[in-house]
């Protein structure tokens, strides 16, 4: 039986798909990328608090902006930024709102 793993992390896949569709709620964040409600809600926190999302909300809604030219955390990434990984994946940069 094959692993099943990806190159990608769970905060990779949330950044591409906040890109995506900066209204995605993080139920549907969770079925997309395959985890809990909980883990999400710990993944999105993380991103906010690092700086590579910012939230806003709206009534009862948050949306987000995926900041493109903050530099990826890992000393082997850190020369690029998550602008960079988001073409990698084929992803146009969604401009800010």
């Amino acid at each position: 039986m094959a692993e099943s793993w990806t190159f990608l992390t769970n905060h990779a896949h949330i950044l591409v798909l906040l890109n995506r569709d900066p209204e995605l709620r993080l139920r549907d964040l969770a079925e997309e990328v395959g985890i809990t409600e909980r883990a999400t809600q710990r993944i999105v926190g993380e991103l906010v608090e690092s700086g590579y999302l910012t939230r806003h909300r709206t009534g009862r809604r948050n949306s987000y902006t995926v900041h493109p030219d903050v530099p990826l955390r890992h000393p082997l990434e850190s020369d690029h930024t998550v602008g960079e990984l988001l073409k990698a994946v084929g992803d146009p940069i969604v401009a800010a709102r």
